[in-house]
């Protein structure tokens, strides 16, 4: 097929990751795919660089200002995508869905091909309770409905978020569920953890992980906290891949709990430096989660095959089952975490049936982006 792969998505981070592995993942399955992006030199889909502009406008600009600018982008990007059209005659349009965005919609009522909404967050709630707020509340409603109601499948990435679309009046037929996935090829070459270990100088260590950009919400103060009670074993180390906006009050509380030489931060490495370090965990850490999200640091997890550690929330259990691949703790009950923490770091035989079904459950539930990828392909002929 010939897929015109629209999104509006310049920043280097999982959200660059998705939308890269996605196109690569068509590619590979023999679809021409035509990517139409804010920037030049996304052309191909890869991300990053030359938006800090768009930061600073956000920044100067009234935010009822800036909202109406995002609807106004959309007849921006319907002129990229009806000249690349022109010339690609595709198939079908793939959008990944952003609040205010509505030129797929123009464009697929304008070409009457099929038009694929990937839905990563209901962005109306989300931007409403962070990031400053909503002005034009009701705007943003109508924006997302209008989108979520004119796509022929709309991708969800959790039966969670499924429920917020289905809430706008989008019928259950027209709503498919396809979670992040994961490249196995990107981490085929990945070291042993006894290997991982000693290049990092972690041997003898039982090692908790958490990868990504760590905030506050994260609950990774509550691990640091536990590291310094009596029970945890001696050789716990915690190792942080990625950085953040609390990473100086995690190692300041680190320091002043007498734990400054076993929490570390690796700092921002590159994507292929990852799997090199998650191979290190014996434990997995997702201390908490957005609650309709799919968390992509969970699939590099599995994988790997890591003993996980999360919270029994309804859009991890569409992933993980409590004592098979995941020792789920519930979320509301104070000491749960610690607990938890305290069975499966003094539990190997635990970690270990915990890493086999981690491992087994990428091809059960066919957790990669190559599988995304067909579910996809299989979709456009249904939507046509």
């Amino acid at each position: 097929m010939r897929i015109l792969y629209h999104h509006r998505t310049a920043s280097k981070d999982g959200q660059a990751v998705h939308i890269e592995e996605m196109i690569d993942a068509m590619r590979l399955l023999g679809h021409e795919v035509r990517v139409v992006a804010p920037l030049a030199d996304q052309a191909e889909g890869r991300m990053g660089g030359g938006v800090g502009w768009v930061h600073r406008l956000k920044a100067m600009l009234p935010k009822a200002i800036y909202e109406l600018m995002e609807l106004t982008y959309s007849l921006v990007a319907y002129r990229k995508l009806m000249a690349a059209a022109r010339e690609f005659r595709p198939d079908v349009i793939y959008e990944r869905y952003n609040l205010f965005l509505l030129a797929g919609l123009m464009a697929r009522r304008r070409l009457g091909v099929p038009l694929l909404l990937e839905v990563n967050a209901p962005l109306v709630l989300e931007r409403s309770q962070h990031s400053g707020g909503l002005v034009l509340q009701k705007l943003a409603r109508w924006a997302e409905g209008k989108a979520w109601h004119g796509a022929d499948a709309v991708l969800p990435v959790t039966a969670v978020l499924a429920g917020h679309v289905r809430e706008y009046g989008v019928p259950a037929d027209r709503i498919h569920v396809i979670p992040n996935g994961i490249n196995r090829a990107h981490f085929a070459h990945a070291p042993s953890p006894a290997e991982a270990k000693t290049r990092l100088g972690l041997q003898g260590r039982v090692v908790l992980g958490f990868t990504g950009f760590v905030r506050d919400w994260h609950g990774v103060d509550r691990i640091v906290d536990w590291m310094a009670t009596p029970g945890p074993p001696a050789n716990t180390y915690l190792l942080v891949v990625g950085d953040g906006p609390v990473r100086a009050e995690l190692e300041a509380q680190a320091r002043r709990l007498g734990l400054a030489d076993r929490v570390s931060f690796t700092g921002v490495i590159h994507r292929d430096q990852v799997p090199a370090h998650v191979a290190a965990f014996d434990v997995a850490l997702q201390p908490a989660v957005t609650p309709y999200a799919s968390p992509l640091k969970l699939m590099e997890y599995l994988v790997l095959g890591k003993a996980v550690i999360a919270p029994a929330t309804p859009n991890l259990q569409e992933v993980l089952t409590d004592g098979v691949n995941a020792l789920l703790f519930d979320g509301d009950r104070p000491g749960a975490l610690e607990q938890a923490l305290q069975q499966l770091c003094s539990d190997e035989p635990l970690r270990q049936r915990l890493a086999q079904g981690a491992t087994d459950t990428i091809d059960r539930l066919e957790l990669t982006w190559l599988g995304n990828a067909r579910k996809v392909a299989a979709l456009v002929g249904t939507a046509a």
